[in-house]
């Protein structure tokens, strides 16, 4: 059940604890987080001299329960650059209150990260996207936030933020434009495509008829997360920049066999690790030479 009890919001303090237990056992000072989004975890293993937690050893952590999503954070170097990812978030359809779903951010906030990569796997529903192309976002519609389901809900704690944040530039434009000329630097500008993702609450794939509304609104891309971190990311003062793998095509037909499962979605996340790792690798290194973090 989605919830909305203000009592489970993670007030500051509760943050703190556990910014503090993190920091009193590595060496690490992240200011870079990337969560991994569905099968994405491997992105993590680009880290150098790694140290690991598991979210069940870690105070006041939930627990991630859907597979693809290993569950723990692993603090390292990445091109000499102190970051943190998460392998495995967290999902309103899990049960999980969204002050849960967001809690790891505030605590990367408390940690002193200053920019934060999200990736997901994401359904197309744009013609001209194919299976196995990488979206930067440029935008995202929080369907779960629209019907009164958002993270910020409740009492609001002006040491995280202002009560009214401004969501009209989340998705940091320079961090955007940075990495669609490294997809042409890379070669990868054949399948990399920039446009707006819509988060729903899940975990049932889309009707067609969901898919040709949301299809006629604008949307590029669909999926199951992502949009509660932005907001609460936003609400904390830092740098957002999000990637979608679009792991399969959304059906906006009648009559057709075809038909998405998770195991697919796996699949594609998997063939795709590699290229990912090193555009976000590469990204990272070029915000260090830009002083843009």
């Amino acid at each position: 059940v989605f919830s909305r009890d203000v009592s489970c919001i993670p007030y500051y303090e509760e943050c703190q604890k556990t910014a503090d237990w993190l920091l009193s056992r590595t060496k690490h000072k992240p200011k870079f987080a990337i969560i991994c989004g569905s099968g994405l975890g491997m992105l993590a293993e680009t880290l150098q001299d790694q140290e690991v937690f598991k979210y069940s050893d870690i105070p006041n952590f939930p627990q991630s329960t859907v597979q693809g999503h290993v569950g723990q954070l692993v603090f390292g170097e990445l091109k000499r650059k102190a970051c943190v990812y998460m392998q495995g978030r967290f999902h309103m359809y899990e049960g999980h209150s969204l002050y849960k779903v967001t809690f790891p951010v505030r605590v990367f906030k408390q940690l002193g990260v200053e920019t934060l990569i999200v990736t997901n796997a994401a359904g197309s529903l744009a013609d001209s996207y194919k299976v196995g192309d990488i979206m930067v976002i440029k935008d995202h519609v929080n369907f779960p936030g629209l019907a009164g389901y958002n993270a910020l809900s409740g009492p609001n704690d002006e040491r995280f933020g202002p009560r009214f944040p401004s969501m009209s530039d989340t998705y940091d434009k320079d961090l955007r434009g940075l990495a669609l000329d490294l997809s042409i630097k890379l070669g990868y500008s054949h399948f990399v495509q920039e446009g707006v993702y819509c988060m729903v609450g899940g975990p049932n794939f889309e009707t067609i008829a969901e898919a040709r509304l949301l299809h006629k609104l604008g949307i590029d891309a669909v999926g199951m997360s992502t949009a509660p971190e932005v907001v609460v990311a936003k609400h904390c003062g830092l740098k957002v920049f999000g990637l979608s793998l679009i792991t399969n095509q959304v059906l906006k037909e009648y009559g057709s066999n075809e038909a998405v499962n998770h195991e697919k979605v796996l699949e594609i996340s998997k063939k795709r690790a590699g290229i990912l790792q090193d555009f976000v690798t590469e990204l990272v290194a070029q915000i260090n030479s830009n002083n843009t973090n």
